[in-house]
């Protein structure tokens, strides 16, 4: 069986399309509201010094997610 791929395993320069949200109450509403929905498509721009939290490309506004929260984000990594 496939282990499942989260968002904080993007590194940057990587893409990923949002296969699943794990988060629940207002955080997973206030993703949703920034378009952070099932079949996005975001790219990693790159990590703080310390590795968190990441900074992410999402309809063309950059996203910073600890990685507490990304590891609730269910993707597919995109080629290309």
């Amino acid at each position: 069986m496939d282990q499942e791929l989260t968002l904080c395993a993007l590194r940057p320069g990587e893409q990923g399309r949002v296969r699943l949200l794990r988060l629940t109450g207002p955080m997973r509403r206030r993703l949703r509201e920034l378009g952070l929905i099932e079949g996005a498509q975001l790219c990693c721009l790159g990590r703080s010094p310390l590795g968190d939290p990441a900074a992410y490309s999402l309809y063309g506004a950059v996203l910073a997610l600890r990685d507490r929260d990304s590891r609730r984000i269910v993707i597919e990594r995109r080629e290309g």
